[in-house]
Parts: structure tokens; sequence; C-alpha cells
């Protein structure tokens, strides 16, 4: 029964390690894996991280406006871009990485 016990406590210890570390997104691995080409590039016309000019009348309409238009699309960009598995926290710390030099 001890052992039974042990086990099923390693067990919620280590879901709940696993669900914190989730819950912490990383905004600067989600751009490097979802972001950057086109953000780096501005390819099709993708404000560049870091450049304010392109960011100024995106900034004005508010972050929420920001991370909606993330993770529904906006213009050529497409829904979290285009990796659908990521999940809304992971999208909205892309944009908060995206947008920090600029802010």
């Amino acid at each position: 029964m001890k052992k039974l016990t042990a086990a099923l406590f390693a067990g919620t210890a280590a879901l709940a390690f696993a669900a914190t570390a989730q819950a912490e997104a990383d905004g600067e691995a989600v751009y490097n894996q979802a972001c950057m080409a086109c953000h780096m590039t501005g390819a099709a016309g993708a404000p560049i991280r870091g450049d304010a000019d392109a960011w100024s009348a995106r900034v004005e309409q508010g972050i929420d406006t920001l991370y909606t238009h993330a993770i529904e699309g906006f213009g050529a960009m497409p829904p979290k871009g285009g990796q659908m598995g990521l999940s809304d926290e992971e999208v909205q710390a892309a944009v908060d990485f995206l947008v920090e030099p600029v802010m």
C-alpha cells in the first residue's frame, strides 16, 4: 500500500510540474518556431520585431487586438502563424515577445 501511495504521489507531483511548465509559455521560443520567418524578414508585410514605425499603429489598437489577430489570423497571417498546435497562451507570449522592444 505504501508503494502505491508513493507512486500516486510521485505521479501527481509530475503532473503538477508539467502543468506549471506549460502554464509559463516561452514567447521567444514560440516566436522562433512560428513567427520569425515572416517577422524577421517582413514577408507579406509582417512588421519586423523592433521596428517601432511598423508597430506603432498596431500597438495603438491595444494588446488584446494584437492577441486576437495573432490567434485568429489577420491579413496574410494565418491563425497562430500556421502552427495550430500552439495554445492561445503560447501565441500571446509570442506577441508579448514581438512587441516588447517597441512598447
